[in-house]
Parts: C-alpha cells; sequence; structure tokens
C-alpha cells in the first residue's frame, strides 16, 4: 500500500471514529473562546465621551472657575455675619479676656475666621465640581464607592470639627488656664486664640478621613483587612506622632486624646473594609 494510499484511509476513517471532531466548525471553537473570556461589566465606562487634551483642559479650567467663584461667596457671606461666628468660637474659652494688641488685629481675625468658614460652607460645591470632571472616568465599580466616599469623608469631616470644638479645645485650654492660674492673668491675644482654634479644628476634621482612606484601599484590592491589622504596633507609633504635630498645643492631654480617636477610627475603619469582605 503506498502512502498516498494509507492518508486517504486515515482522512476517511476520521468522521466515523471521532464524529465529535468533524462536526465542530472553526467557527465553533471560535465561539466558545470567546463566550469565557466575558469582559466584566462592571469594569465598563458608561457613557464614554471622546475628549481630546485641551477639551479636558477646558472643562477643569471651568469646574476651577466655579469652585473658586463658590469659595469667595460662601468667604463674603461669612465676613458680613462674622461676629456671631467669632463669638462661638471664643466658648470654650471661659474666662478668658481677649485683647487686640496691634491696630487691625481683630480685622484680620475676622478675614481668617471668614475664609475658613466660607471654605467649608462652599466643599459640597467643590466636591461636586471634582465629581463631575472625574466621572467621565470612572467604571461602573468605581462610580458604585462614590457617594459611600463623599458622604462618609462630609460626616466624619463634621464629626471631627464637633470633636474637636467640644472635646479638643476644652481640653487644651483648661490645661493652660489652670497651669498658671495663680501666676499670671489670663489675657490672651484674640490672633493667637484663633490661630490655635482654627488649626486644631481643621487638622482634626482632616485626621476623621482616615477610615474613608482606609475604606477606598480597601474596596480597590490594594490592602486587605488583614494587612491593615497586621501593622497595628506602627499604628499606635503613627498615631502619637501624628496627635503630636497635628495639635497646635504641647499639652499631653490633648495629643492623648487626638491619637486615642486616630486609633479609633483606624480600627473602626479595619471593621468597615472586614465587612465588605476585604
Amino acid at each position: 500500500m503506498s502512502p498516498q494510499n494509507l492518508d486517504t484511509e486515515t482522512q476517511s476513517d476520521l468522521p466515523e471514529e471521532y464524529p465529535e471532531i468533524s462536526a465542530a466548525t472553526p467557527s465553533d471553537i471560535d465561539v466558545e473562546v470567546d463566550s469565557g473570556s466575558e469582559a466584566d461589566p462592571l469594569d465598563d465606562l458608561p457613557g464614554e465621551v471622546e475628549m481630546s487634551f485641551f477639551d479636558h483642559l477646558e472643562e477643569l479650567r471651568q469646574r476651577i472657575f466655579y469652585a473658586l467663584i463658590a469659595v469667595a461667596v460662601g468667604i463674603v457671606g461669612c465676613f458680613l455675619n462674622v461676629r456671631p461666628i467669632v463669638q462661638l468660637l471664643e466658648v470654650p474659652a471661659k474666662g478668658v479676656k481677649f485683647l487686640q494688641l496691634a491696630p487691625g488685629e481683630y480685622f484680620f481675625v475676622s478675614l481668617k475666621v471668614a475664609a475658613y468658614s466660607g471654605l467649608v460652607l462652599s466643599t459640597p460645591f467643590i466636591l461636586y465640581q471634582i465629581i463631575q470632571f472625574v466621572l467621565p472616568g470612572l467604571t461602573r465599580r468605581e462610580r458604585r464607592l462614590l457617594a459611600p466616599v463623599v458622604l462618609g469623608s462630609s460626616v466624619l469631616f463634621v464629626a471631627g470639627l464637633v470633636f474637636a470644638y467640644f472635646l479638643l479645645i476644652p481640653a487644651a485650654l483648661n490645661f493652660f488656664i489652670t497651669y498658671g492660674a495663680d501666676v499670671v492673668e489670663q489675657l490672651w491675644s484674640i490672633e493667637k486664640y484663633f490661630e490655635f482654634v482654627l488649626l486644631l479644628l481643621f487638622s482634626t476634621g482632616l485626621a476623621f478621613q482616615i477610615p474613608v482612606i482606609q475604606l477606598l484601599l480597601g474596596a480597590l484590592g490594594i490592602v486587605s483587612s488583614k494587612q491593615m491589622f497586621s501593622g497595628w504596633r506602627y499604628v499606635i507609633m503613627g498615631a502619637v506622632v501624628l496627635g503630636a504635630v497635628l495639635t497646635p498645643s504641647t499639652d499631653p492631654l490633648t495629643q492623648s486624646l487626638l491619637a486615642g480617636a486616630v486609633l479609633g477610627l483606624y480600627f473602626g475603619g479595619i471593621g468597615l473594609v472586614k465587612v465588605i469582605g476585604k
């Protein structure tokens, strides 16, 4: 038997012995491969619009312009009503008399208070502009995190302001007042006092963002809750350092309160990451 006849017989026997191979066409094989490699719909970009680099720059310029207008309006509005805000911030310093040690000191203090207050009031609009700018580039999975992150960040920032106003500031001021009560009369510069209060308020509000950062890292799969907990020794050291750096006072009570709050927020953030299965 010649090699040509052998090849012919071998080819003719294949359809009978292996019908499944002969029935499978290349198109069927391609379909099966493609169906097993379908992309996750959560990774899609819904409503994706092609924009050039200069279009992005133009949109960014507009968003920044709108945000600056909101900040300016907030600052002007707070400056026109700055007296009640100043009186509210003076409440924690009970029994202390404030002095204006230089011409125009109270005026510049009013500008600072109005600037901080206007920035806080305009923060929701600023966040809205940031979200509108980055939203087209976010996948469905990332958009699901947007609302919890924005809401949680806002709530925690306000909680930080409340914590500082009712706990940190009174504790620090009480320490300084009682420490030299029998030696010096408590007459404070209004500018130095408000520098102390405003810095402590906003540093505490920023420190309260720790759980939001943890939740983002966990949801994106960058760090797991187990990894966060494994570094608890370094976290305790970092909380102590952070409490010493962020508090403008040098008293141990204020630093301990802020460090304790940072530790509570960190371990609470680990719990949130564990709840979402990370």
